[in-house]
């Protein structure tokens, strides 16, 4: 099998999660500055084989998207053009940043530690995907 990526998208930065290639667990990767997320993730593509990607969906509570949907559409676009055969998809992102908090929280991180946004990106990226595999899982 191949691995599935997830990508939580910042206008500065981006927290990327990747599975095992049995798609069984969700692991943070890297976070890496926004402007270099495309090429990043070409260059992963060429040595990872990857089923598909998912991209955070930036949705507020009354399900209206927020405004950084106007910075994900476009990246979203240029994603397909340069990997034509890795399918990409939307994940709901709401409450990810929150649940990121806590789970540093509960894991016993310090304060300072809980204050890097990289880390937040990361691990938000890495709850959009186990949601998305959990999801997976329960439709079998």
């Amino acid at each position: 099998m191949s691995r599935i990526v997830a990508i939580d998208y910042g206008r500065k930065r981006s927290g990327i999660a990747v599975t095992d290639t049995l798609q069984l667990i969700a692991n943070g990767l890297t976070t890496v500055p926004t402007h270099e997320l495309l090429s990043f993730l070409v260059d992963y593509v060429a040595k990872e084989p990857v089923e598909r990607i998912l991209v955070g969906l930036p949705k507020q509570m009354n399900n209206e998207y927020s405004e950084n949907m106007k910075y994900i559409e476009p990246f979203v676009r240029s994603l397909k053009k340069h990997l034509p055969h890795v399918p990409v998809e939307y994940a709901d992102e709401r409450f990810t940043s929150m649940l990121a908090h806590q789970t540093m929280l509960d894991g016993g991180l310090k304060k300072k530690a809980r204050r890097n946004k990289a880390l937040v990106d990361e691990i938000s990226a890495t709850i959009i995907l186990q949601t998305y595999l959990e999801s997976k899982r329960l439709s079998f």
